[in-house]
């Protein structure tokens, strides 16, 4: 490559915003450093490049301006810093002191809106192959309105860009696996038919395979490995006529938006792809490795790891924290999504004001804020301990549920506390119920056809010696190992995927489902299946189970019909219209749940009756009380039902026509290993 100094065109540009910023007649460009001692902004044409000094360097922020430089253009940075080397390897001088400069390597822009090239990871060759690209970022959005769906009307689908279509026979082929894709009018006719909200999707930022899965052979098919916070990924590309990938990404918004389905990201900020002090200096690493990572008290050659991925982003450090902020507002302002699921996000709350920031922002309060609240690191579990506006993913609501339904290990108390939105975990500070992000299984572990199939994990494809995954799954087989021919076996099954199913979707709180579970979707035991791009992760919708398809839109019609499964106020089990209250705990033998009955080891069988809420619905009231009953033994039992009057069944999971109305008096029957949903019209029975 041709090496140029020429600095004929560069202005002294301003501090802000900082990235590259096109405006008709150049490019400003603004880069943080807060130790850095000289900053060249390279850029290419072909194989020529050309270094540019920056002279000039505001609050930490270097900036220049370059006349003529348009949209197209890729670029890259050097920065030179104490103790600098230039000698191989990573282990040089100034590491002592937390710094990790080399004036070779060229460095992409943390702010870059799009990453190109293709990442070659050789030790001795600062150009990794990745460059930063000016973006013009003008869209014909086309009056675009973002469906704001309401969080208690919510019902989330978890999905992966690229496994949803890449064997879709009703999508063209040459968008099967990308943005595009995703939009194709046979997958937004499969969302409608199931009756979600929002698509949850794995992570879209730029992210980089590991090396030790390159050397495998294999890939890092979730994305948990960001190094762009503003650029799609592209590999999701279909780019059709020409279209870039921001512009695919944005028409993909557009089109979901308009059928009315929110869009929200699985975002990771908490670690990045240069991994621990072994990985490759590609961005924040070589541009002030100090500022942007956290770097252990006396060992500050090393990183803290409170992520399991290496290191661990600074977010105290109030540029690091203005990154992030950055970010998210771009998405939203910008690439229009409604919404983000934070992975890892204790780590992003250690020593911040993350939590502070997000609260005061006038653009992050309209969009949906999701918690994974845990790490590794110390006091790493925080579940139920983020600020009202937030949701968190409920493991508690996950572990209880398996264990209730699959092991017997959690008795009728615990699933009563899961039904009822966690209220000992998250009604606090006038949190909602739908501060519960409620989910039975999620990319991460066994899918629900799994959970039902496999007693252990089968972890061999991914080369770790089955040691990697999680163990404790409260998984159950139903009697043998994998996939089955025995007809008792595969009615276990049936049943108990519906079981956890309906659960799921008559608790209080948001439902997410994992996509491809209402297909009855495996992954031959792997639990952990990060590296596998292929047909085991893929959907496979040539082999779909249409009866699950439907009966998981039967549910979800079901919760959208009545509000008090979507209740935005907590269960008190004090009365509410016609005098009832709004939960009664109910036994088999016609009483409600006494303290003896909650503390039985051997009961497995309740109900939930739930008042109506009077909610009017033009001309219409709904005044229907609901009574779900819940059986997770062998073998059917029997309820007696409040009251007097008669109760319509609206739903039996183990029916092979769940959704069929019939007629019920002073008793209902609930088969083995199901649940039953009644109805009857307030104020016709006498109380409880």
């Amino acid at each position: 490559m041709d090496t140029v100094t020429d600095d004929s065109a560069l202005e002294a540009g301003r501090p802000w915003p900082l990235g590259a910023h096109w405006d008709g007649r150049g490019v400003n460009f603004a880069l943080f450093s807060a130790h850095a001692e000289a900053v060249e902004l390279c850029v290419f044409d072909g194989l020529r490049m050309r270094n540019l000094l920056l002279r000039e360097c505001t609050d930490e922020v270097w900036h220049c301006y370059l006349v003529g430089a348009a949209p197209g253009l890729h670029y890259a940075y050097r920065v030179q810093g104490p103790a600098h080397r230039h000698g191989h390897g990573h282990g040089g001088h100034g590491h002592g002191h937390g710094h990790r400069f080399d004036s070779r390597q060229l460095l992409i822009d943390p702010y870059a809106r799009e990453i190109v090239g293709r990442f070659s990871r050789q030790p001795d060759d600062p150009a990794h192959g990745l460059k930063a690209c000016v973006v013009d970022e003008e869209f014909d959005w086309g009056g675009d309105q973002a469906p704001a769906i309401p969080l208690a009307d919510s019902v989330l689908y978890e999905a992966h860009v690229k496994g949803m279509t890449r064997q879709h026979p009703g999508v063209p082929e040459v968008l099967r696996g990308t943005y595009a894709g995703l939009a194709a009018p046979a997958m937004i006719e499969h969302f409608h038919r199931l009756g979600v909200t929002a698509l949850s999707l794995l992570p879209v930022h730029h992210f980089l395979d590991e090396q030790r899965l390159i050397s495998e052979g294999r890939v890092n098919y979730w994305g948990y490995n960001s190094i762009g916070f503003f650029a799609p990924e592209p590999r999701y590309a279909a780019r059709i006529g020409g279209q870039s990938v921001i512009a695919e990404f944005k028409t993909m918004v557009r089109s979901l938006h308009a059928a009315g389905l929110e869009v929200i990201l699985d975002v990771v900020f908490n670690h990045t792809a240069e991994s621990d002090e072994k990985g490759p200096t590609l961005s924040f690493r070589g541009i002030d490795n100090l500022s942007y990572y956290r770097l252990p008290a006396g060992h500050l050659a090393h990183y803290e790891n409170f992520t399991g991925c290496g290191n661990t982003v600074n977010l105290a450090h109030p540029r690091v924290l203005q990154l992030v902020m950055d970010a998210l507002r771009y998405w939203v302002g910008v690439m229009h999504v409604d919404g983000f699921r934070f992975d890892l996000a204790a780590t992003l709350t250690r020593d911040s004001a993350f939590l502070a920031a997000i609260r005061q922002d006038p653009v992050l309060q309209r969009v949906k804020l999701i918690a994974e609240p845990w790490d590794i690191g110390p006091d790493g579990y925080r579940l139920g301990r983020f600020l009202h506006g937030w949701s968190e993913w409920n493991d508690r609501f996950r572990d209880d549920v398996r264990a209730f339904w699959l092991t017997h290990h959690a008795g009728v108390a615990e699933l009563a506390q899961r039904l009822a939105g966690s209220s000992e975990v998250f009604h606090v500070a006038g949190r909602a119920p739908q501060a519960s992000v409620n989910f039975i299984t999620a990319h991460d572990g066994f899918t629900l056809r799994d959970l039902v199939s496999y007693q252990a994990k089968h972890n061999e494809l991914n080369g770790e010696g089955n040691r990697d995954g999680h163990g404790h799954n409260c998984s159950w087989n139903c009697g043998e190992e994998g996939e089955s021919t025995d007809p008792a076996v595969l009615e276990r099954r049936r049943r108990l995927q519906r079981a956890l199913l309906t659960t799921l979707l008559v608790a209080q709180g948001v439902p997410m489902l994992q996509g491809g579970d209402e297909l009855g979707r495996t992954q031959r035991g792997n639990n952990n299946a990060y590296c596998q791009d292929n047909a085991l992760t893929w959907l496979d919708w040539r082999d779909a189970d249409a009866e699950l398809i439907d009966f998981v839109a039967g549910l979800i019609d079901l919760r959208r019909r009545y509000p008090q499964l979507r209740r935005r106020n907590w269960l008190t089990g004090q009365a509410v219209g016609d005098d009832q209250p709004d939960v009664v705990w109910w036994h088999p033998a016609g009483r409600a749940m006494r303290v003896a009955d909650w503390q039985s080891k051997k009961l497995g069988a309740f109900g939930m009756q739930l008042a109506a809420e009077i909610i009017a619905v033009g001309a219409t009231q709904d005044t229907e009380t609901l009574l779900c009953l819940f059986n997770r033994d062998e073998i059917p039992v029997s309820f007696l039902l409040p009251g007097e009057a008669v109760w319509w069944q609206v739903f039996d999971s183990s029916a092979q026509a769940p959704c069929a109305r019939l007629q019920r008096e002073k008793t209902s029957l609930v088969p083995a290993r199901s649940v039953q949903i009644l109805s009857r019209q307030a104020g016709s029975l006498s109380d409880a």
